[in-house]
């Protein structure tokens, strides 16, 4: 169990590079495919940031109500 969880992380983060990668390789002008990565790359990081806004303004609004 803990090698396929090992496994996961890996691919993930080999993901997470390569996706970084394909974001500075766009910014120098790379081919068409690196910008479609880049650009999904970044739209993920968008969300993933607003969804960490989002669930920090919930903890903020749970803890007001508690006074």
């Amino acid at each position: 169990m803990g090698n396929v969880i090992a496994l996961v992380l890996l691919g993930i983060l080999a993901l997470v590079v390569g996706g970084c990668v394909c974001v500075v390789w766009a910014e120098r002008g790379g081919p068409r495919w690196t910008r479609v990565v880049a650009a999904t790359t970044l739209g993920a990081g968008e969300l993933l940031r607003r969804s960490g806004k989002n669930r920090r303004r919930g903890l903020d609004q749970s803890a007001d109500d508690g006074d």
